[in-house]
Formats: C-alpha cells, structure tokens, sequence
C-alpha cells in the first residue's frame, strides 16, 4: 500500500488533485489508517491509470466519474478504445507538425486547413463516450430527456436551484433536522422524475461532488448563499445513511 504523498511521486499528479478525485468519489483509496491517512493499493492504481488516460483525451471529470463508476465498465473495452483516440491523436498532431514545418521552411502563405481537421477524431470519440454510457440510468437519462428543447432543459435546472435555494434558507439548522431530510428527499424525488433513477448510493455520490469545489458548488452556493453545498451534502450524507 502507498500513501497519497508516494501516488504523487509516482504519477505526477499533485497530492491537492489525489484528495480532490477522493472527495468527489472518483479515486477513492483503498484503505485508511488509524491516523486517517489514505492508503491506496493496486486496485486504486490502476483506477489512476484509467483516470488519467480519459484526461489526456480531455474528458470533463464528470464524464469520467460517470464511466468509471458504472456497474458495467468494461475496462478492457474502454483501453482499446482510449488506444484508438490516442493514435487518432497522435497522427492530428504528426499533420499539424508537418504543416507547421512546411509554413517555417518555405514561407508559403497556405489557405490549406485540412491539418486542422478532427471531425474523424471527434465523431469516434463520441461513438466511444456513447458506449460507455450504455448503463441502466443513463439510457433512462435519455428516454427521459428526448425531445426536451433547451428551454426545458434551462427550465428544469432552474428548478433543481430552487430547491438549492431551500437548502439555503435552512442551512443554519442540523442536517439531521426533519426539515433537511425532507429537502433530501425533495431533490432525489426530482432527479428520478427528471433525470433518471437516483438511488440513495447515486444521491450520496452527487452530494461529495456538491461539496467538493469547483462549478458545482460555485452555483450550488450562488442559489442558496455560501455554504449551502457543504450543508446540501451533509444533509445528503445524513439522509443516505439512514
């Protein structure tokens, strides 16, 4: 087992990332010791691995999140598939070098922009991010969401706002209160009637993300006032738990 400053030698990725990918449930460790320090073993590693393949292809984290986390990853799948992008990749910047090389060495004024051209590259990746969205909840994400027009879908994360919103007005109570549950429940209820199935274990997952910084808990706190996305998700937890 290695702890998180050893993992940050190993792979370069900073100790402050490590914490960050645990605390959203992306690269949870695979063991904790007495003193609270994260251990992480092979299993984690090669989760690392995985992570930092889909990043070099410029995944958002969510995305990521979402594949790794499915009940179904195929892992194996997924790395002939990372292996396909990567040398698409590989031969867009091989073109872009020789077309850079060409403009330096004979000064030639070029309208040619095919060097520039990753239409191929984009329509497999989207192919590959379609497969490995295949899982029960977001084909239920996509029957629920055909058709929607934008407004419908602005419209819709407005409401889920509102209920930040809420969370807002009681964060100064317990999370344990009466009062938090419900507004728990209030927001799993509108996730499995807009979105897709939320289970108590996807809820729990959605919540370490609220809290965890960045954009979400950005507009989490904006509807709500600062601190509403660390109380969303202890009410979260709290109600999950139960």
């Amino acid at each position: 087992m290695m702890t998180v400053h050893e993992v940050s030698l190993l792979s370069g990725v900073s100790i402050r990332t490590l914490q960050y990918y645990d605390r959203i449930g992306l690269l949870p460790p695979d063991g904790v010791t007495e003193a609270g320090y994260r251990l992480y073993g092979e299993k984690a590693l090669e989760r690392l691995q995985q992570i930092l393949l889909f990043r070099e292809l410029e995944f958002p984290l969510k995305d990521i999140a979402r594949i790794v986390n499915a009940p179904d990853f195929d892992r194996k799948k997924a790395l002939s598939q990372q292996i396909e992008l990567l040398t698409m990749k590989k031969e867009h910047l091989e073109g872009l070098i020789v077309h850079a090389r060409k403009i330096l060495g004979t000064g030639e004024k070029t309208m040619d922009f095919n060097a520039f051209d990753t239409k191929k590259m984009d329509e497999y990746a989207a192919r590959a991010k379609a497969s490995w969205g295949e899982t029960a909840a977001y084909k239920e994400y996509e029957k629920k969401s055909e058709g929607r027009s934008r407004a419908e879908e602005a419209s819709l994360g407005s409401r889920m706002m509102e209920i930040f919103a809420e969370f807002g007005k009681a964060k100064d109570l317990n999370p344990a209160s009466d009062r938090a549950q419900a507004l728990a429940a209030k927001l799993q209820g509108f996730i499995t009637e807009n979105y897709y199935t939320c289970t108590k274990e996807i809820l729990g997952g959605l919540g370490k993300v609220y809290a965890a910084g960045g954009e979400f808990t950005e507009n989490i706190d904006k509807a709500g006032g600062e601190g509403t996305a660390v109380f969303a998700a202890a009410a979260i937890e709290e109600y999950c738990r139960r």
